[in-house]
C-alpha cells in the first residue's frame, strides 16, 4: 500500500527536479531565452524544501509533538 509517507519520499526528488526539467523545456523550445529560463533551475529545490517544511509543520510529526507523544 503506498501510504502518504511513502508519497512524500517520492514527490521530494520529483520536485527538485521539475524546476530543471522546465528550465530544459524552455530552452529547448526556444520560447524563453537561457536568460529568462535560469531562474527556474531553482524553483524545483525550493518546491522540494518547502514541501519537507510543510510536513514537519503541519504533518504527522507535528501532530505528534503537539500531543505530547513521543
Amino acid at each position: 500500500m503506498f501510504e502518504r509517507p511513502d508519497a512524500v519520499l517520492a514527490a521530494i526528488p520529483l520536485l527538485a527536479m521539475s524546476g530543471l526539467a522546465l528550465r530544459t523545456a524552455i530552452a529547448v523550445t526556444g520560447v524563453g531565452t537561457g536568460l529568462l529560463a535560469a531562474p527556474l533551475a531553482p524553483v524545483g529545490y525550493l518546491a522540494a524544501l518547502a514541501l519537507v517544511f510543510r510536513e514537519l509543520l503541519t504533518g504527522p510529526v507535528a501532530e505528534q509533538a503537539e500531543n505530547g507523544s513521543a
